[in-house]
């Protein structure tokens, strides 16, 4: 069974034997000026090159990217979202077409990692009413024998309303039981590992698009999903990447369900990871998204039993991750701003407790009272919420 290790370093080798420079991972932070919070994918750090900018290092290039995403939180703790996570990347600038994109893809996953064909499944760009079918794409795939389903929405990716945007592929594995059923639009257990995008326009706030001149070709391979895959286990948090953590946890704290333990490992990771990178928690901004993953943390951890403190957290899990990240930072600072945190939080317990004893709040809270408890006390939701199953409420 191959390590996550062992996979970083075959894909980029992969890329590397077929004339690809190999970029050093950037932080979590984009680069000043760039006005969102985190690096949100692989393809981020590189948005001026895929605009036309000529690239120090050539026209094909692979990395690894840590990345941070806040969109799908609500969803962390089920088989595959994570808060931070990896991405593994290829681009031509200009250089090879999809198809050539597409081909290498297939031989990465099928001969290199050695998955089963009948287990891959595909979908393409459909087209609309701007677009017309990518059938460039569909005509690759149907040479290697691998069955594809074309969606319109599905298949085009775009870096927001407006930017860069075009028609892409993506590879899907079965990871049920038994012979593979159905397409990847009617059945989940066809799960997403590898999107390659023809960078081919620029939308503009009309909504109409402009064809690049230099059309680009962007691959995001989600690690975490792959080495679930190859290691052939259920999710994400059953892999290497977090054997430590649901090791040392479960003994810890113990009646913590799965989904709650996925959570805390999760969003205790992620902290890790952001403070690896310098940010410390605030009441805005990146510094707010540090301090929501600890609360929600925190919250968790006291459903059942108020007793339970970051202090009890192993060092070693620390340890793993920021050596897994590369990051300098001393374990024992990481440490220091948890139980920071954890102090101001109890702080926070304790005041909204006054807060909500007040006559004016009932048994049911409307929306007005929570936007008015938010707004004013800066006591968000989740946290009413657990306050309120303390009294009953």
């Amino acid at each position: 069974m191959l390590t996550t290790d062992q996979i970083v370093r075959t894909f980029l080798e992969f890329f590397r034997e077929r004339g690809h420079e190999l970029m050093p991972g950037g932080s979590l932070i984009p680069s000043p000026g760039d006005p969102v919070l985190f690096t949100t994918s692989g393809m981020h750090p590189l948005t001026p090159y895929l605009r036309g900018q000529p690239h120090p290092s050539g026209r094909r290039l692979t990395n690894r990217q840590r990345c941070l995403r806040t969109t799908d939180l609500d969803e962390v703790g089920d088989d595959t979202h994570l808060t931070v996570f990896e991405m593994l990347g290829s681009w031509s600038l200009g250089d090879y077409g999809g198809p050539q994109s597409l081909q290498w893809g297939y031989e990465l996953l099928r001969p290199g990692f050695g998955i089963d064909p009948g287990r891959i499944h595909v979908t393409v760009f459909g087209g609309d009413e701007q677009v017309e079918p990518d059938h460039e794409s569909q005509r690759t795939w149907e040479q290697l024998g691998v069955p594809v389903e074309p969606t319109t929405h599905d298949n085009w990716w775009s870096n927001g309303p407006t930017g860069l945007c075009g028609p892409d592929s993506e590879i899907f594995v079965w990871t049920g039981p038994g012979i593979p059923q159905g397409t990847p639009t009617f059945d989940d257990r066809w799960v997403e590992v590898w999107n390659h995008v023809m960078m081919r326009y620029v939308r503009h706030p009309d909504g109409s698009l402009e064809s690049l001149p230099r059309p680009n070709i962007d691959t995001g391979l989600g690690l975490e999903r792959l080495v679930s895959i190859l290691q052939n286990k259920r999710s994400v948090y059953e892999t290497d990447l977090f054997q430590p953590w649901l090791t040392l946890l479960p003994p810890l704290w113990e009646s913590l369900d799965e989904p709650s333990l996925r959570l805390v490992s999760d969003h205790l990771r992620s902290s890790t990871v952001i403070l690896g990178d310098g940010v410390t928690p605030s009441p805005n901004g990146r510094g707010y998204v540090l301090r929501r993953l600890i609360r929600r943390t925190l919250t968790t951890l006291r459903q059942q039993d108020p007793t339970r403190s970051l202090s009890d957290l192993p060092p070693e899990l620390i340890d793993h991750t920021l050596d897994h990240f590369q990051q300098s930072i001393d374990p024992v600072d990481v440490r220091t701003v948890l139980l920071d945190e954890e102090r101001k939080f109890d702080l926070l317990l304790e005041r909204g407790r006054k807060i909500l004893s007040n006559k004016r709040f009932g048994e049911t809270l409307s929306e007005h009272d929570y936007r008015y408890l938010h707004d004013t006390h800066g006591l968000p939701r989740e946290l009413i919420v657990f306050l309120g199953s303390e009294s009953g409420r």
